[in-house]
């Protein structure tokens, strides 16, 4: 156990936050930048974390973007959006998962506290983007299939408007710590970096950016993706009574149902235990906690690399069945019919179907 208030007596670093065992009020020797971490955990954990860090999705997001270079007819604008996704995964992979990677290899943090504040930066900067894109695709769901501004075409431009978006966005919520407002340390078993929330110094800084993160970058995408998929189920469910002797339509409904629930259920299993700890932190100061619990959530929404492409690229048909032939030489060995025309993408709210409703 450690306390999450250490003895206001001892001088705390400025580049790292380490809890006090109860036995030591010797912060230096415990230094992430120094030593191994072997008090927070045995070789085996640090060797585990390791290899799950590299094993991470970049093969399916490297797919993603290979099958949209490789194929023309991936290029519609919606997945451009799914691109987008798959490219800030990929910052997360080449930069944060990498260095995490190689730190879990050492058990210490060896890169340094400048490398420590670019791996908390690039991972902060692909995590935001790949979570507004989510937000972006369930928005466009909305305007396309429930037509609230009428006959509505989702255009190129407005794709890349909605990837630039999401760009700027992350920019905004991963850029402060660099600039004073709060700062990025490592976090967890000290071999990734994050956003601090842990100590008392500055608390106001650092609660103000927690506070900020939770309703910007969490709860306004949430509520985005719960509006958009809601009113597209509502929508659905009212073709499906007008049609209730198609059972094609009941059919549709149903598997959108479930389709919907497992991206919401996505979305929330990536990233609500990471907002989750770190709301629970500063609202609960001096209260003891054990420093390890802190990866859990970090590890979480670094997995949303694997999570999101498998949910929303594995879904789309298009994509599934040209990585599919990448991948087996030419040939998907599941059979499916991969030429999806562009026709087969608009969507007419009296024929909605479970592939127009996919990010497809």
């Amino acid at each position: 156990m450690y306390k999450s208030n250490p003895d206001p007596k001892v001088e705390l670093p400025d580049d790292f936050y380490i809890p006090i065992p109860l036995n030591t009020n010797n912060i230096t020797e415990l230094s992430p930048f120094l030593v191994p971490q072997i008090h927070l955990g045995s070789p085996g954990l640090f060797m585990g974390m390791s290899v799950f860090m590299i094993f991470l999705g970049f093969p399916i997001n490297a797919l993603t973007v290979f099958s949209t270079l490789k194929y023309k007819k991936l290029r519609s604008p919606l997945n451009y959006i799914l691109v987008n996704l798959a490219a800030g995964n990929m910052l997360v992979m080449m930069m944060g998962s990498t260095m995490a990677f190689y730190s879990f290899s050492q058990m210490y943090f060896v890169l340094g506290p400048t490398a420590c504040k670019i791996e908390g930066f690039t991972a902060t900067l692909g995590g935001m983007v790949s979570l507004w894109s989510l937000a972006v695709v369930a928005f466009e769901r909305y305007l396309v299939i429930c037509k609230p501004l009428g006959n509505f075409n989702f255009r190129s431009t407005h794709a890349i408007i909605g990837c630039i978006i999401t760009w700027v966005f992350g920019i905004i919520a991963s850029a402060p710590p660099l600039l004073g407002w709060s700062k990025y340390i490592p976090e967890g078993l000290q071999c990734s970096c994050g956003p601090e929330w842990y100590t008392v110094n500055n608390k106001w800084n650092n609660e103000s950016y927690v506070i900020f993160l939770f309703s910007f970058c969490f709860g306004l995408p949430l509520s985005i993706i719960i509006f958009s998929y809601t009113k597209l189920l509502m929508t659905l469910h009212t073709v499906a009574k007008q049609q209730e002797q198609s059972a094609s339509t009941q059919k549709a409904e149903r598997e959108v149902t479930k389709m919907v629930i497992v991206m919401v259920l996505g979305f929330l299993m990536c990233w609500l235990p990471y907002a989750s700890f770190a709301l629970w932190v500063i609202t609960h100061r001096g209260e003891p906690f054990d420093l390890r619990m802190a990866s859990i959530p970090s590890v979480f929404s670094k997995a949303s690399t694997v999570y999101n492409p498998i949910i929303y690229i594995f879904m789309n048909k298009q994509f599934r069945c040209c990585i599919m032939k990448l991948v087996f030489c030419g040939k998907s060995p599941f059979g499916e019919d991969d030429d999806v025309s562009g026709a087969s993408q608009t969507t007419t709210v009296s024929s909605v179907s479970s592939s127009q409703v996919a990010p497809a």
